[in-house]
């Protein structure tokens, strides 16, 4: 910012109290030439800006103590619970956990010191634990029904994955060159309750076969009965038992790949998975990688862009959204020349080397227009009525 901008705000009091006491003891003339000295000497105002800006980070680093402290309290109670089944107990240090890492915020996760980083990879692990009891509740509950299909409406939180497959979506179809429509598609991590694969299909993607792939069992099996009634979404979805280590030559028939949050908890086993899926997945191929960003990293696991590019993929879209959708979304695509670039000296491509795309969501700003068009239609409405 330049000098006399800073006099716009700083410069009218300043310079006004100093002419005021030195008025009697030197000529005018001099008095002016003081007077435009002080209103455009960049001291001055460089050392107000730092002064703030040091009262800022100041401010800033408290809040950020706070946070991690709260953070610190709620993880110790979570882990003396007997079980993380839902119950009220759960439910309300879970919802407490979510309401205070959710709200935007600049805090850094990945340099906290040792022992908060260790609460907080216990703290995602917890939450693993919780999220995958939460699914398989309610995966039961709905496979009581004819068609559990019709109730998915139920689960508390169906609403966060519609948004959050609208947007992924939406991210592909912006950034991966050409478009998407994709024959086959896969869901690494799809888990008992597989809404977002069942959200994508009959919503966005209504041609498209969809794989899905779990470590457990038993979550394949819940999920596969939600879709016993549907002759439409039901034909087209599978699931599979399997660790995606043991995926070699079926990741290369699949044009999009989406990875799960929680599949791959530490940085390393995330980085591990990244970069075996960046040696089987087919030139060309989309991956989409959840990841968090701010306080939500105290939730989910955090994705370095980096790691992907050193996967063999070009990074095209990074996405944080700051609403009700908690995970942050990575848009890439495997690339012959980052994976050989990635082998070579670690690295992925441009994208892989702090040029990748920030991104607000796409469809941010046609929500906003027309939520400003319903009230307006609103008011003129009441206007009428009265």
């Amino acid at each position: 910012m330049h000098a006399h901008t800073f006099c716009r705000f700083f410069g009218s009091h300043a310079t006004a109290t100093y002419i005021h006491r030195s008025a009697h003891s030197i000529p005018h003339q001099a008095a002016r030439s003081l007077h435009c000295t002080v209103i455009f000497d960049p001291s001055t105002f460089e050392h107000r800006s730092a002064t703030s800006k040091k009262s800022r980070m100041e401010s800033q680093n408290k809040e950020d103590d706070a946070l991690v402290q709260k953070i610190t309290g709620l993880h110790a109670a979570i882990s003396k619970l007997p079980s993380l089944s839902p119950c009220p107990d759960v439910n309300a240090l879970f919802t407490d956990l979510v309401t205070a890492c959710v709200p935007p915020s600049p805090v850094d996760v990945t340099k906290l010191g040792p022992e908060a980083q260790k609460m907080r990879e216990g703290l995602i692990r917890l939450c693993s634990e919780a999220e995958g009891k939460l699914e398989a509740h309610y995966s039961d509950l709905l496979a009581a029904f004819d068609n559990p299909l019709d109730h998915l409406g139920m689960f508390p939180y169906y609403s966060n994955y519609i948004n959050l497959s609208k947007l992924e979506y939406e991210l592909l179809a912006r950034y991966v060159p050409g478009g998407i429509a994709p024959a086959r598609v896969a869901f690494i991590g799809s888990g008992p309750l597989p809404f977002s694969s069942f959200v994508l299909a009959a919503r966005h993607l209504p041609d498209t076969m969809f794989d899905n792939y779990d470590l457990c069992g038993a979550a394949n099996d819940r999920a596969s009965k939600l879709f016993r009634a549907d002759k439409d979404v039901g034909a087209r979805m599978s699931f599979h038992t399997a660790d995606v280590a043991d995926l070699t030559g079926e990741l290369g028939a699949y044009d999009v790949v989406f990875l799960a949050a929680l599949v791959g908890m530490a940085a390393e086993e995330k980085a591990k998975v990244i970069a075996h899926l960046g040696a089987h997945m087919a030139d060309g191929a989309a991956l989409v990688v959840r990841s968090a960003h701010g306080a939500r990293g105290f939730l989910y696991p955090i994705v370095d862009p980096e790691d992907i590019g050193r996967g063999g993929f070009e990074v095209l879209a990074v996405c944080h959204p700051d609403d009700d959708v908690v995970n942050s979304v990575i848009i890439a695509r495997k690339s012959k020349d980052a994976h050989a670039d990635g082998l070579q000296n670690g690295r992925g491509g441009q994208h892989a080397r702090g040029t990748v795309p920030v991104v607000s969501p796409p469809c941010r700003f046609g929500e906003m227009v027309a939520d400003v068009i319903q009230k307006r239609e609103e008011f003129a409405n009441a206007e009428v009525a009265f």
